[in-house]
């Protein structure tokens, strides 16, 4: 039915129902386009959000399988940019006393390799307010926000400029804060203090597991491979790089060296200053060694008043220099004990080579004849009177 003008009802003609009808079915279809939209997206987001969550998975496999430090920094940094779409990635840890680092130089890492590590020795260097905190305090949250260069810029010394926002996770172990992750995007949008934290709070407590495992396990491997007594390496650390620098060698045609040392009349030490002077001496000596050594070198105590160096790429006549240096350094000047005695020591030196071509064949048998004609070459020494360096092999 359809009103006329006089206000009276009109019967409906067939066009009046054909325009309802299309008016309806237009609706219907931009109802029916809208929810499709709407499905499109919502499917897009479930498998981008899935693809997320796979990716994310598979990244908490790779940190929790790995087996070293490096390892562990390397995938952390390298992985999560791409996984989490993500600008810039770095990682704060606490590190008082600089323990950390100490057992991964003595560990052979190269920290240049990680340019986004970063050490602090303070717990408010990392960002988080902490000025009320107590033990009782419930464990920091991250913290979200627009990037600051003055605020942010120790946490990201390495990003690309444009960043707009960043996410400073702590990284927690039974309440105690271990260090950050830090996270940073050149969309503004991307991490705002209104956003939701759970996710960033779980990826990061896997994260500080992992670490956490891993430095510990370092640390058990460095007092495996020191010397308690003087803090060098011990024979077993040495055993087992001296057939990695064979190889080496071997790969990079360039000469190694090994030293065999040994501290003169050594009994006659203890036998005057007893055992205690003696362990004092001998860690005296181990720093003076030390100290003319580079960073790539290896002291190790071989055992008693024994230590060997291990030189890489240094042909024999810089070996020896090196050698004669170590020799008038433990001679210069008596190691005082207390202020009322001091004690001379010497020691004797026998040096030995591989030069390129040398190190073809079985690595243990290699070192086996290297180590034995470093030795021979200390019982010349010996034998010439001792305080002294014989680095060419005894007349026959």
């Amino acid at each position: 039915m359809t009103q006329t003008a006089t206000g009276k009802l009109a019967p409906s003609t067939d066009t009046d129902h054909a325009a309802h009808d299309a008016e309806l079915v237009n609706k219907l279809a931009a109802e029916n386009q809208a929810l499709r939209a709407r499905m499109a997206y919502l499917l897009e987001q479930a498998e981008r959000n899935h693809s997320i969550m796979t990716r994310h998975q598979a990244f908490d496999l790779d940190i929790v399988s790995a087996g070293n430090f490096p390892e562990l920094v390397g995938t952390i940094l390298s992985v999560l940019p791409v996984i989490s779409e993500l600008d810039a990635v770095t990682l704060t840890l606490l590190d008082e006393g600089e323990d950390i680092r100490t057992v991964m130089l003595k560990l052979d890492v190269v920290f240049e390799d990680f340019p986004d590590l970063i050490f602090v020795e303070e717990l408010d260097a990392l960002g988080f307010d902490l000025s009320e905190r107590t033990a009782t305090s419930p464990p920091p949250k991250p913290l979200l926000g627009m990037f600051d260069a003055h605020r942010h810029g120790a946490a990201f010394p390495n990003a690309t400029a444009g960043l707009q926002s960043v996410a400073l996770v702590p990284l927690l172990r039974n309440k105690r804060i271990i260090g950050s992750l830090n996270l940073a995007s050149r969309d503004p949008t991307r991490f705002t203090p209104s956003l939701g934290t759970d996710f960033v709070e779980h990826m990061a407590s896997i994260v500080a597991i992992c670490l956490e495992n891993v430095i510990s396990n370092e640390m058990l491997k460095y007092i495996g491979l020191t010397d308690s007594l003087t803090g060098v390496y011990n024979r077993r650390y040495i055993d087992r790089r001296l057939l990695e620098e064979i190889a080496r060698a071997r790969r990079q045609a360039y000469p190694i060296s090994f030293m065999y040392i040994d501290v003169d009349h050594f009994k006659r030490v203890n036998d005057t200053v007893g055992h205690g002077g003696g362990d004092e001496v001998l860690r005296e000596v181990a720093s003076r060694i030390k100290n003319e050594l580079r960073a790539s070198d290896a002291l190790a105590r071989f055992g008693g008043e024994e230590f060997v160096v291990l030189l890489i790429d240094a042909p024999l006549d810089s070996a020896a220099f090196v050698a004669e240096r170590i020799r008038a350094g433990v001679a210069a000047t008596m190691i005082a004990l207390t202020p009322e005695l001091q004690v001379s020591v010497t020691v004797s030196i026998g040096v030995a080579s591989l030069h390129p071509g040398d190190t073809e064949g079985d690595p243990v048998a290699i070192a086996r004849a290297w180590v034995a004609a470093a030795d021979l070459r200390l019982y010349a020494a010996k034998e010439a009177g001792r305080n002294r360096v014989v680095s060419t092999a005894p007349a026959a």
